[in-house]
């Protein structure tokens, strides 16, 4: 059995004591579950579902708690304090996550939040931080088509747009002129993929691509219709900034969900706004 240090492994308890309960870390020894996050009932024989990480002795140590990230993600992490060595990031456990000062673009301060990477630091073996997350981006050309759906976190705004992290893997952009909601760092979002340029670079965008993007609008302004007696004030003349605020979406993609409930004959155009048939 191999132990994977800052992520998740599946252990079984081998016994307990009066501190909590061990669990069989095979060629690792006995990995100590401390007793305020041993689950109710648990008992010798069962399996359980814990975070690996070192306690501030160095040693193996789980927990039930799940970290704000693992070894091998990207993560929107409050420092919590420093000292002559550099940065602690609160990740969500007891022991804080640290940040070497040569892993830092600039000298991080109390209270800030910063996009950083998790991973195993090659020389201590220990779990560590880098703010330097250009380093730990993959180089390769991504295999993602037009309009698949993907996971993404908001990393720095720029002048064209927001850089963003794809699937813990790679980097992408949202232009500013298809952004149609506030967002910010550290804030995660679902995204479609546009493009994938020649040289391996991402373009983004929020909403879904084409046909599929209206056809699923359609289904959402037909049902807020129908929860609303029926009709809506808004229209296809509607200023652009009011069908935003009420539904999200762009002008261009209101008029067209219009039209396409209109030519199902599911709703009929007036001048006050839209009704059901």
């Amino acid at each position: 059995m191999e132990i994977n240090l800052g992520k998740f492994n599946t252990l079984r308890v081998v016994k307990e004591v009066d501190f909590g309960m061990y669990l069989d870390g095979g060629m690792e020894g006995e990995i100590l579950l401390p007793k305020r996050y041993v689950p109710k009932g648990c008992k010798p024989g069962d399996e359980l579902r814990v975070f690996i990480y070192l306690d501030q002795e160095e040693r193996l140590i789980a927990t039930t708690q799940t970290p704000l990230a693992q070894v091998g993600e990207f993560a929107c992490l409050e420092v919590a304090w420093v000292n002559q060595y550099g940065a602690f990031l609160n990740w969500g456990l007891m022991k804080d996550l640290f940040v070497p000062f040569r892993e830092q673009k600039a000298r991080m301060e109390v209270g800030r939040k910063y996009i950083v990477h998790v991973h195993l630091d090659e020389e201590s073996y220990r779990i560590a931080a880098s703010a330097k997350v250009e380093h730990y981006l993959s180089q390769e050309k991504p295999a993602y088509e037009p309009g698949q759906e993907v996971d993404a976190l908001i990393w720095q705004k720029t002048d064209l747009g927001y850089k963003v992290i794809i699937d813990n893997r790679y980097a992408g952009l949202l232009y500013e002129s298809e952004i149609f909601q506030q967002l910010y760092m550290g804030m995660k979002v679902k995204a479609y993929i546009k493009q994938v340029r020649e040289d391996g670079k991402i373009d983004l965008t929020l909403q879904k691509l084409g046909q599929a993007k209206v056809e699923d609008f359609s289904s959402t302004l037909l049902e807020y219709i129908r929860r609303n007696g029926g009709r809506t004030h808004l229209n296809d003349k509607s200023p652009a900034d009011e069908i935003y605020a009420l539904f999200g979406v762009s002008k261009k993609t209101f008029k067209k969900a219009v039209g396409d409930l209109y030519k199902k004959r599911l709703v009929t155009l007036q001048e006050d706004g839209i009704r059901l048939t």
